[in-house]
């Protein structure tokens, strides 16, 4: 079964990622460390999507590689 977005949103909060609205059901993520955001759509009860799983984990994986 795959997650939900408010799990994906958690993984970014835990990871110190500050979210800000975006249009319509989209969200955008920004972290002071770095220059890249993500942005995710979906409600919170959405299943997630492969791909935004992999988006996540990747911007997880960013932040705690960089000093």
């Amino acid at each position: 079964m795959p997650p939900k977005i408010r799990e994906l949103k958690t993984r970014l909060r835990a990871a110190g990622y500050v979210q800000r609205s975006g249009k319509g059901s989209h969200t955008v993520w920004s972290h002071p460390r770095t220059s890249q955001v993500v942005s995710m759509s979906g409600q919170d009860s959405d299943d997630a999507k492969p791909y935004q799983e992999k988006m996540i984990a990747e911007a997880v994986d960013r932040v705690k590689g960089s000093p």
